[in-house]
């Protein structure tokens, strides 16, 4: 995109009160809210870092980049013209250029490289790439959540973990042995279980120690052309998890065949396949017969990029419905100055901020697992949180694009593009039943956990009229037959209002905590649509702190 100005004076009319394009913007310095809390919740240290990336995503450069890899999605390539067998994506040079700023300025290796923060600054990352192009996020998620798992196996960590953590992208289809980095996927669901991944039939034969081969399908592969996998397969002893490179030891290519991409609503920049395995290659990771437990320790690292990914998604959103409404006018005023754009957008920026004060204290809690109390925490926080602020993201987008008008529904902005993405981090990783019900099991399984999140939520008791009343009826949810089933998404939805107060409590000046306490949680104040709050709540400061600066 040239960066002459274009024509505006035209045979007809001038062209006039058109915000300029919301580019060379620095995603991270000009979110007061991020900042601020990436400080409060111990990533102070890695601001710099941050800082560059933001710039870098919020480039011209970079903005032109996310639209080309999406206006040019990924194109399968099964066979080469001679009849050979090739299973290759191929993808646009902007979708490499936005993988390679990523991996380069550390996304999925400061977690396990930092000395303090190291979380949090991910999750500032995860965040911000929602803002600049959210589809590569979910390679580089994989890559970073896959460390856990891979621990569970010395050996197998010992030769990936510091390929995956080495902050280099490297393109080539070649095996990972010979790579300055590499990348790694995630392959479980099959077509007949979908979430209920017991229901597996991927069978896994042995071949010598830790080595097997796997025959069967995968109905959803993101990112097939990553250097590995971890997937499910079943052994004598049950469901295993297993790493499957793309190449076999021998440097031939392995037996993983991709039959098709998705055609996908939003996140079109990502290739996501259908894949089967024909006696693929694949080392065993972790405890035979308990691959549901292996693999749940990077599932839970994914779920924190949900949440994270979700609240840059919603900030990504404010932050052009804001862009639009300072530089545009209508009726003699600038549009972010009429008082009902103005509620609209102030709701919109308490709903934001919330989800970037929870995002990032859950974050906080990943980076303190040697803190019994913060590691249960995490357990029941992040399921509560990821139903919540993903559930939350299409309503903040939908009303961030309506404020644009009918600019806002134009193929050409990105406000299209924000709104296909917007249902996807509520879907991956379990949908909104399959968390509610993690919900209940880490209740069953940990109750220390409830006693974690309830010590968290009480301690901002006696801050808030609202809030008050709103921890007194949380002791409901304690009622014997009270928490079941069929009421594990009420109990979500009340616990994670509570969570997010308290995260602004401790993160937020007063008027955005007041307002979001008083605008979510007085019954007699709430409201079913953005923008139609009656409480009592400082517009224009919520306004100027959402602002990008």
């Amino acid at each position: 995109m040239s960066h002459y100005r274009p024509r505006s004076e035209l045979q007809t009319h001038e062209v006039a009160n058109q915000p300029p394009p919301f580019e060379d913007v620095n995603i991270f310095d000009s979110d007061a809210a991020l900042k601020q809390t990436v400080e409060k919740r111990g990533g102070g240290s890695h601001k710099k870092q941050l800082s560059a990336y933001g710039a870098a995503l919020g480039s011209a450069e970079m903005v032109e980049n996310a639209r080309l890899a999406n206006q040019n999605p990924p194109r399968l390539v099964s066979f080469d013209r001679y009849g050979h067998r090739l299973d290759e994506v191929e993808f646009h040079p902007a979708y490499h250029a936005l993988m390679d700023l990523g991996l380069s300025s550390g996304y999925s290796s400061i977690a396990w490289t930092a000395e303090d923060g190291g979380h949090v600054a991910h999750a500032a990352m995860a965040y911000m790439q929602a803002g600049g192009e959210a589809g590569v996020g979910c390679p580089m998620t994989m890559t970073y959540a896959a460390i856990p798992a891979l621990r569970r196996e010395p050996d197998v960590a010992k030769e990936w973990v510091p390929r995956l953590t080495a902050g280099h992208y490297d393109k080539r289809f070649i095996p990972a042995s010979e790579k300055r980095g590499a990348t790694m996927g995630m392959a479980m669901t099959e077509k007949q279980g979908g979430s209920d991944i017991r229901a597996n039939t991927t069978v896994a034969t042995p071949i010598s120690g830790h080595e097997y081969e796997l025959t069967g399908h995968k109905w959803f592969c993101s990112a097939p052309m990553c250097d590995a996998f971890l997937t499910l397969a079943r052994t004598d002893e049950g469901i295993t998890c297993f790493l499957v490179p793309r190449w076999r030891p021998d440097g031939t290519r392995n037996a993983f065949h991709i039959m098709r991409l998705k055609d996908k609503l939003g996140d079109r920049a990502n290739a996501s396949s259908e894949i089967e395995y024909h006696g693929a290659y694949a080392v065993k990771v972790g405890e035979e017969g308990r691959g549901v437990r292996t693999i749940i320790d990077m599932v839970q690292h994914t779920r924190l990029d949900c949440i994270a990914g979700s609240a840059g998604g919603m900030r990504a959103a404010l932050a052009q419905a804001l862009w639009h409404t300072s530089h545009r006018s209508a009726f003699q005023k600038k549009l972010i100055d009429q008082p009902a754009m103005m509620m609209v957008l102030a709701d919109l920026a308490l709903e934001t901020e919330a989800a970037t004060a929870l995002a990032l204290r859950i974050a906080e809690s990943f980076d303190n697992m040697d803190d019994p109390r913060e590691a249960a925490f995490m357990r029941l926080a992040t399921p509560i949180a990821k139903y919540w602020v993903c559930k939350r993201q299409p309503g903040v987008v939908y009303e961030a694009l309506e404020c644009h008008g009918g600019a806002g529904f134009v193929e050409e902005g990105v406000m299209p593009r924000l709104f296909r993405q917007s249902p996807l981090n509520a879907i991956w990783e379990g949908s909104g039943n399959v968390i509610a019900l993690d919900i209940l099991r880490a209740l069953a399984r940990e109750p220390e956990s409830l006693d974690a999140v309830r010590g968290e939520i009480l301690s901002a008791r006696g801050a808030n009229t609202a809030l008050d009343h709103h921890l007194a009826s949380l002791d409901d949810w304690l009622k014997p037959g009270a928490l079941n089933e069929a009421t594990a998404r009420a109990f979500a939805e009340d616990m994670a209002l509570a969570l997010c107060a308290a995260a602004l409590k401790q993160t937020a000046p007063d008027y955005v905590f007041d307002g979001f306490c008083n605008a979510r949680l007085d019954p007699g104040q709430r409201s079913y649509a953005y923008g139609a709050v009656t409480a009592n709540i400082d517009t224009r400061a919520i306004i100027d702190r959402a602002i990008p600066q």
